[in-house]
């Protein structure tokens, strides 16, 4: 497992990164999600051999380690949800924030397991 600041309580530490231990942090933080995670993972792994390229391997692997991560610390995960409820609200301003809200999470999670 990776060094990592600290953000209070975390479900799991941060995963490597590698598919068996996404996976694993997964099955602990976001079980329901490991058929996606398969899907997409196969779907990476055709896309990288049409393409003669790592790319899509690399764009897996960042995905869902920017998903666990917001999954595996409360904090990110309850802002995540209260800003995707909020998406589609009747008040635009309200809309507008979750969106601002929803990228910041998105960023926050994204530069911590971006190496």
């Amino acid at each position: 497992m990776s060094t990592q600041a600290d953000h209070g309580h975390e479900l799991v530490p941060r995963p490597e990164q590698t598919p068996d231990a996404l996976r694993a942090a997964l099955a602990v933080v976001d079980p329901g999600r490991l058929p996606e995670m398969q899907r997409t993972k196969d779907e990476a792994f055709a896309q990288a051999v049409e393409w003669q390229s790592l790319s899509p391997l690399r764009s897996w692997v960042l995905t869902w380690s920017r998903d666990i991560e917001i999954a595996r610390r409360p904090d990110l995960a309850a802002r995540h949800a209260r800003a995707t409820s909020d998406l589609e609200h009747e008040d635009a301003d309200i809309a507008r924030e979750a969106l601002r809200e929803l990228s910041a999470v998105l960023d926050e999670a994204m530069k911590a397991v971006h190496v």
